[in-house]
């Protein structure tokens, strides 16, 4: 993927940039700094335990949930950024991105060397194959496995990273006066949450605002509240809030 490109989308915000530069010297196989791992269960492990020690917070659920939406937002918005900014996507998946779950973006996300995947399209079907069906199931499947947490609640994370991701891209090509990529960017982000597994995550509004049918549990931690798109404040007609 052309650098350029790749700077062009690190300025719309630290969740859409990447590291990208080579591994040092005589590190085959490796990013070759310390604490960088694969996105597997080591990673989650010490990721869940860095957000549960930041949110000061012993309730693993809550960290598991919130660390896994920061992951699924991270993903998404390299993804969607890339096709609607660059006309390609990321290869996500093969080695997949380094990850260092002590640091925040962008410097958490490692990926030397990352390859190109042009788009057939609108790039819907090249981001469900790199992140939809490729990294974050697998992702998905190490929380879960790490922390006793509902498989709904975790993909509604995915489903309000997306459209959180498509709302910060949409701001910012409006503010570049890129009426044409903003317009493209809720386009595909409808495309993308109308496919499993994101279908029936939430509702996406004219304007972009979302509202999630699921609860990511950020009220549990003692600086918690309410998300904005979150299900308690605007429960669905029909739907137990219980059934979170």
């Amino acid at each position: 993927m052309n650098p350029v490109r790749l700077a062009e989308l690190a300025a719309v915000g630290p969740f859409f940039a990447l590291r990208t530069e080579d591994p040092p010297e005589g590190a085959p196989g490796g990013p070759g700094e310390p604490g960088y791992l694969r996105l597997a269960g080591p990673a989650v492990r010490l990721r869940v335990d860095t957000v549960a020690r930041r949110l000061a917070t012993g309730d693993r659920r809550a960290a598991a949930s919130i660390a896994f939406q920061g992951i699924a937002g991270r993903l998404l918005s390299l993804a969607l950024g890339s096709a609607v900014l660059t006309g390609s996507v990321p290869d996500l998946t093969a080695d997949g991105p380094w990850w260092h779950p002590e640091r925040t973006a962008p410097d958490d996300l490692w990926l030397p060397r990352p390859a190109a995947l042009p788009l057939a399209g609108d790039g819907a079907e090249e981001i469900t194959a790199t992140v939809l069906d490729g990294t974050l199931p697998r992702l998905h499947t190490a929380f879960r496995a790490e922390v006793p947490i509902s498989s709904r609640l975790l993909w509604g994370n995915a489903g309000s990273a997306l459209a959180g991701a498509a709302r910060v891209l949409h701001g910012w090509c409006a503010g570049q006066g890129r009426t044409a990529d903003a317009a493209r960017t809720l386009a595909l982000t409808r495309s993308l949450l109308a496919r499993p597994p994101l279908r029936g995550t939430g509702t996406l509004g004219p304007a972009g605002e979302f509202t999630r049918r699921t609860c990511c549990l950020y009220y549990r931690v003692p600086a918690g509240g309410k998300c904005g798109d979150c299900v308690l404040r605007h429960p669905p007609a029909q739907r137990p809030t219980a059934a979170i």
